[in-house]
């Protein structure tokens, strides 16, 4: 199941009035409403994440649970929620930390939350924290939860390096040995080749692939140059540059790390010169390739978290919800299921993993033959303008910590449209092995505006 935002900004912190009255105004001012007889409404309330550093910086020394925590404590700062009040906690994670494997579970618990609140991680590649926050939905469609808090975590600065398998069984064994010459006879199997150690796999198991090779791969079957992918990055770091500076990106909160500094920004964002990038070598397939680590989303450490709940629920305590939420598939989809087209949408928040990848989808998105023969439409869905997307940067400025990136694209999402005042958003993420997460918005500010978040 993917996500469907049919999002309300509003201003200001609480919502003091009547389900009844709330519906009225939508039904009366706004184009489009996804809520749906006989079918309980799953409302964003707020969504926050530490800064993205790059990983081996600030957060060098820290663990998983702890930024997941620091989430969790600026989530609850900023909306003054009662602890008790979350019925469930869902957190997304990629590379696990082997003593935390639960990392929703050692964070909440960090926080200060109940350990008689059930946390629980989930996992699916960089969609993680969207995958989250669809449990976090399906919880509370169901009636079994009326508050949950979602996220996602994700920590490169340290990573699970294991024994190779030989040594690994070899002291399992060992483990298991009753006596001294059963020990000695196992150490004796030893050989030196037993001390190479297993880092985590960068390819997919099931296709033996990384997600660099397929960008290459991807950028050359669509014609997608080295220059073109340079200036697309260049074109993420200088407005996420321009947006830090400007204060907009509001959800980040400032993290004092122990026995360090106190974190407040972002630490990726470093606009450079086409000239400069052009320098380095490909990243991926050599000698090449057109992917490099400049137009490529960096190694990044960080958490996000949002709160979600039932739309009585969030009235009840006088919450301004964010957003509605409800399930839906990819972009062509998506629009066909809204009514709207893509000159309706006013902002796009689309997943950088890597420049290539997102302008092959692009040209993808431009071709009636690919809208034929792999969507199964008859003319194509048409690219997003360039005025209209990810204008605040994106995933290869502003970082990706895999499993937290979606409730950041989420988040921003909402925020551009209180912004810049628009009606409809959509928002892509893509993830390994070929799967996608759909999300859409609807402003409260005109109360006819529709934000949209689609993959595609």
């Amino acid at each position: 199941m993917k996500l469907f935002l049919d999002c309300e900004i509003r201003t200001g912190t609480r919502y003091l009035s009547s389900t009844a009255h709330l519906h009225a105004q939508v039904q009366t001012k706004s184009k489009k409403t996804l809520a749906r007889s006989g079918i309980r409404n799953v409302v964003l309330v707020e969504g926050v994440r530490t800064p993205f550093l790059m990983s081996g910086t600030d957060y060098n020394d820290l663990m998983p649970h702890d930024l997941a925590r620091a989430a969790l404590q600026g989530l609850l700062t900023r909306t003054s929620l009662p602890k008790h009040v979350v019925d469930h906690i869902v957190y997304g994670t990629v590379i696990q930390e082997v003593k935390t494997s639960n990392v929703a579970r050692e964070a909440a618990l960090g926080a200060g939350f109940s350990d008689k609140i059930p946390a629980h991680t989930v996992t699916m590649a960089c969609i993680s924290s969207n995958q989250a926050m669809t449990t976090a939905f399906g919880l509370i469609a169901s009636g079994q939860c009326d508050a949950i808090v979602a996220g996602g975590v994700e920590f490169m600065s340290d990573v699970p390096i294991r024994h190779s398998r030989k040594m690994r069984k070899t002291l399992l064994s060992l483990n298991k040995a009753k006596t001294l010459a059963q020990r000695l006879s196992l150490l004796g199997k030893i050989r030196p080749n037993f001390f190479a150690p297993e880092l985590p796999a960068v390819a997919e198991f099931s296709t033996n692939e990384t997600m660099g090779h397929s960008a290459d791969r991807l950028a050359a079957a669509f014609g997608v140059s080295r220059l073109e992918q340079d200036e697309f990055a260049l074109r993420s770091h200088t407005l996420a540059k321009k947006a830090q500076e400007q204060g907009f990106l509001t959800d980040v909160i400032s993290f004092k790390v122990p026995g360090r500094n106190t974190v407040t920004k972002d630490n990726g964002i470093r606009p450079s010169s086409v000239e400069q990038m052009g320098k380095l070598k490909p990243a991926f397939i050599k000698p090449h390739g057109t992917v490099t680590a400049a137009n490529s989303s960096f190694l990044t450490d960080g958490a996000s978290a949002v709160l979600i709940m039932s739309e009585e629920k969030a009235v009840a305590m006088g919450y301004k919800p964010i957003a509605y939420l409800s399930p839906t598939y990819a972009t062509p989809k998506v629009l066909e299921k809204s009514g709207l087209t893509l000159g309706d949408i006013d902002a796009f928040e689309f997943h950088e993993a890597f420049a290539g990848q997102i302008l092959a989808n692009m040209k993808a998105m431009e071709s009636d033959w690919f809208a034929q023969t792999y969507v199964g439409k008859k003319a194509k869905i048409g690219a997003p303008p360039m005025e209209k997307f990810n204008t605040w940067g994106g995933s290869l400025s502003l970082g990706h910590p895999f499993a937290a990136t979606g409730c950041r694209l989420v988040t921003t999402a909402a925020h551009r449209l209180q912004k810049e005042g628009g009606q409809y958003a959509l928002v892509a993420a893509c993830a390994a092995g070929g799967q996608v997460m759909v999300s859409s918005l609807h402003s409260h500010e005109t109360l006819s505006k529709n934000v949209k978040s689609s993959s595609h």
